[in-house]
């Protein structure tokens, strides 16, 4: 499990990202590079990161559920994620 300081931290851009996503916008499309570089660093989507939404594993992250690799296959071996089966052949 990843530690808390860093999961918060990464929420904490999140949040900043967001609040700052329509000004970001209308900077961009008025082409006031200045201004754009006076918003906060962390206000930047390209500084977020993916990570599991039960551990906070930043590596092995599936996209398409959320999750880790080792929670995705602990969910699919509990038969907790619909549709997923192991292979066999």
């Amino acid at each position: 499990m990843a530690k808390k300081s860093v999961i918060a931290r990464e929420a904490k851009r999140a949040r900043l990202v967001a609040k700052y996503a329509k000004k970001r916008e209308e900077l961009k499309k008025a082409g006031n590079w200045e201004a754009l570089d006076k918003l906060p660093r962390n206000a930047s989507p390209v500084r977020l990161h993916n990570r599991c939404k039960i551990t906070g594993r930043p590596r092995g992250y599936m996209r398409k559920f959320g999750v880790c690799r080792v929670i995705f296959r602990e969910m699919a071996s509990d038969g907790r994620i619909p549709g997923i089966t192991k292979a066999s052949w």
